[in-house]
């Protein structure tokens, strides 16, 4: 479960918010942490049992159970539906977490049409119609509040990653975008960029004791960055406390860039 929040903020509660790719990871502690504040929080995930598994811990660590639906995003319509439903469940939608990712390596001679147009499906294309979908109900029910989570490798082009590189950079953009775009509606849309965060799948595969050990030594915090510590930025964003904060890109990286 999430650690320890360090802070509490009164506006969450009871606040409609959907996350994409909740199951584990960033999502999955920003679904936790947003349930720990008395938000409604629903999420997406195509990880069943993994989802599953979250609303179960979440309910007996808060009582506040989250709205789940086992989604596929590169299916197209499916993630907005699932947007309009939790909606519709939970009458209206105040916040959308732009999560879901796919930062699979590959090398750039080895990038077919296809890989690149599934991994912009998942990073991008989703951001964007989840995005749009989110602004339908928000529009009309007079504001809301967008976050997307970009990356670090945006600005850094660390090798072997062009596709997600290129994607998370597209997310800046359309961040800036649609700021500017629905700011008069009272929307506030900004991104975050984590470095490189400590969960299950990274330690799994990339964040060995090598990697790791190379990271620390490029930081100016030590330590690992957890997927709470992101989450936690993630609330400040969606609060109330930050609603003069728009097209902004926020960092969390210990002080790698």
């Amino acid at each position: 479960m999430t650690k320890s929040l360090t802070a509490h903020y009164p506006s969450l509660a009871a606040k409609r918010v959907f996350v994409t790719g909740g199951a584990t990871g960033v999502g999955g502690s920003a679904v936790e942490a947003f349930a720990s504040q008395g938000a409604l929080v629903g999420f997406v995930d195509k990880n069943v049992r993994a989802g599953e598994a979250l609303c179960g811990r979440v309910q007996a660590a808060t009582g506040n159970e989250p709205w789940f639906a086992p989604v596929d995003v590169t299916v197209e319509g499916a993630l907005a539906e699932a947007i309009r439903t939790f909606a519709e469940d939970r009458n209206g939608l105040d916040v959308l977490v732009n999560n879901v990712a796919n930062d699979a390596r590959h090398d750039p001679m080895d990038v077919t049409l296809e890989r690149w147009r599934e991994n912009f499906s998942v990073n991008v294309d989703a951001a964007f119609f989840g995005a749009q979908a989110a602004l339908k109900l928000m529009i009309p029910a007079g504001g809301g509040a967008i976050i997307n989570i970009s990356s670090i490798n945006a600005l850094l082009g660390f090798p072997n990653m062009p596709g997600y590189i290129t994607a998370k950079s597209a997310l800046l953009g359309m961040t800036k975008a649609l700021a500017n775009e629905y700011g008069p509606a009272g929307i506030r849309v900004n991104a975050v960029l984590p470095g490189w965060v400590a969960t299950e799948r990274q330690l799994e595969t990339w964040l060995t004791p090598e990697a790791e050990a190379e990271w620390s030594t490029r930081v100016a915090l030590k330590g690992r960055i957890e997927p709470s510590d992101v989450a936690n930025l993630i609330l400040f964003l969606s609060s109330n406390d930050s609603r003069m904060i728009t097209s902004q890109f926020f960092i969390i990286d210990a002080g790698r860039t």
